[in-house]
């Protein structure tokens, strides 16, 4: 790893470090309805849409009504994207006259979107079009996002309630998302891009012919807008097929690096919310530095097994044995490993390398980051609820250990959140052990498989985990628009997103009733270092536990073999 690297990676967490309370602040503002620059020129149509929708923003929600408001309103859009899809051979802005998506293939494309995973089974610039792409898919991204969000701040309010049993209400937190941080931000964030060469047009594709005499399509559409929000709401989904290694999708360093930065920014403000919401700043701050200690580590390893390469370069000659295959040539070793780490930390999907060319142990951190729930920072919303779980148990399990009462910022964890907690962790391990199992063994899957040995494996576990994770980025060398991995990464994305947020939202509802007692010296504590590493331990721990045997059979032993000379 080169001093660069190193001033580029403390740039990057300076960066994120110093956005988290002024970010912090506003979503507080926005959707605590408090005052904020926006609300004077976007107010009279927040209104707007609550009178249209008759709602009553003031109304509060317990845990299960807020999550039927959110089921319905992924559900209904779900159905909407499906219908986009099947037939936009019928719709609009489709110069291509691309034809409609088949039934499987639209199906897992439509509950990618609703789930936030934006798991890709086609190649977007050779099989949507403009429509499906603006409103079936970049519309989604925003509803998605706004939906995790939600329901972070949600937990968060269960948490810090003192008795009430209320979690505020969803179609409040919902609007105010999208219209007062997701759209402003985008729309500036568009702009930027566009500056960097971005293109955002609607010209049909155009032929061209290449020095050699070959014909080559040049594929344009509205590709701004649609980065903005996969980057910044954590979706993923590319407009091209090469997501961020595409010239057209990610042209510069500098929209390299802030689509990375852009990646951590809501999901390190919230971490600052949680503080400010329970009245803990300290606790804020330490969930805070456990996710950039485990997200640095994690950069250093993929770095240092990228840079250090195949030994078998040099044994056939080469002057380097750095891995650069599957990099893009503009960003090197060092942008794509960080890449690599950030959008599987959190749950976003979107590459500038191929995770597939990566070294063994370099793409073990990903897969690892996946099987972890991408709690690292994470997903808008989605890595502050996961994270939480792991803090349930952190505070239950050091409770027990030293005698102390399990309690968490006075609140007692008992048998309930526990069971709750566990349930999210249980269904995250069955959705990607099990259906892992069965792509493994069943013919008409390994018929994807792109190599075989460990590697095939990596491939099977990372598709699994990627949508259990509701990532979306994939492993690559599989063909995943098959019926079996249509419908089993559907329903690992389904289970992912919904069968997680549900009990911890029922966590969220739970704690929400009782009352916050005063803190004695019998009470575990939740900030400090100490802290810190109990939580970074427990996190790695269960994910150990529950994952690395599976792991050690695919990249580990792809290590060793690779050490012996050995290629799959």
């Amino acid at each position: 790893v080169k001093f660069k690297d190193y001033l580029e990676l403390l740039v990057f967490l300076g960066i994120i470090f110093s956005t988290a309370k002024p970010l912090g602040l506003y979503m507080d503002a926005v959707l605590e309805n408090g005052r904020h620059p926006l609300k004077r020129v976007l107010g009279p149509v927040e209104r707007a849409l609550y009178r249209f929708a008759r709602i009553d923003p003031t109304e509060e929600q317990s845990w299960d009504k807020y999550v039927k408001q959110i089921l319905a309103v992924s559900l209904v859009s779900l159905f909407v994207t499906y219908v986009i899809l099947r037939y936009q051979n019928f719709l609009p802005l489709n110069p291509q006259k691309f034809l409609g998506l088949a039934p499987g293939l639209a199906w897992n494309t439509a509950i990618s979107f609703t789930t936030n995973t934006n798991w890709q089974a086609y190649a977007g610039e050779g099989t949507l079009s403009y429509f499906s792409q603006m409103v079936g898919l970049t519309l989604h991204n925003f509803f998605s996002a706004s939906v995790g969000i939600s329901a972070a701040v949600a937990l968060i309010r269960g948490i810090a309630a003192k008795g009430t049993g209320t979690l505020g209400n969803f179609w409040a937190d919902f609007v105010r998302t999208q219209l007062y941080i997701l759209l402003p931000a985008c729309v500036v964030y568009a702009l930027f891009l566009v500056s960097q060469g971005v293109v955002q047009n609607f010209s049909p594709y155009l032929e061209l012919a290449t020095l050699e005499g070959a014909k080559q399509t040049l594929a344009f559409g509205p590709v701004a807008s649609q980065v903005a929000i996969k980057t910044l709401g954590t979706n993923g989904g590319g407009f091209f097929n090469a997501n961020a290694a595409h010239p057209f999708e990610n042209p510069t360093s500098a929209s390299n690096f802030i689509q990375m930065i852009s990646i951590f920014l809501i999901p390190s403000a919230l971490v600052y919310l949680l503080g400010k919401k329970v009245n803990n700043l300290a606790h804020g701050w330490s969930v805070w530095v456990a996710m950039a200690l485990l997200f640095t580590a994690g950069v250093g390893i993929v770095s240092h097994f990228e840079y250090q390469g195949n030994p078998q370069f040099t044994a056939v000659g080469c002057s380097s044995s750095q891995n650069f295959e599957g990099k893009e040539v503009r960003f090197g070793v060092f942008d794509s490993s960080l890449f690599a780490t950030v959008t599987t930390a959190a749950s976003c999907g979107a590459v500038n390398s191929a995770h597939d060319a990566l070294t063994p142990m370099g793409g073990f951190l990903p897969l690892f980051n996946l099987v972890l729930g991408e709690v690292v920072f994470g997903g808008v919303g989605a890595g502050l609820y996961g994270m939480i779980l792991f803090i349930v148990l952190t505070v239950f399990i050091a409770g027990l250990m030293v005698g102390r009462t399990p309690e968490y910022l006075g609140k007692k964890i008992e048998g309930r959140e526990v069971k709750y907690a566990m349930i999210a962790m249980i269904v995250a391990a069955l959705s990607t052990l099990i259906l892992s199992a069965v792509g493994s063994v069943l013919p008409s899957a390994l018929v994807s498989l792109g190599n075989n040995g460990p590697h095939g494996l990596s491939e099977i576990l990372y598709a699994f985990a990627s949508s259990t994770g509701n990532n979306g980025s994939a492993f690559g060398g599989l063909n995943a628009n098959i019926t079996f991995w249509n419908l089993t990464t559907g329903i690992a994305m389904f289970c992912g997103r919904f069968f997680m947020m549900i009990p911890l939202l029922a966590i969220g509802g739970s704690l929400s009733h009782k009352r916050i007692h005063a803190t004695t010296t019998a009470s575990f504590p939740v900030q400090g270092p100490i802290f810190t590493g109990l939580l970074i331990g427990v996190v790695v721990i269960v994910g150990a536990l529950t994952f690395f045997p599976a792991i050690c059979l695919g990249p580990v032993a792809e290590h060793f073999e690779m050490m012996l000379g050995k290629t799959f």
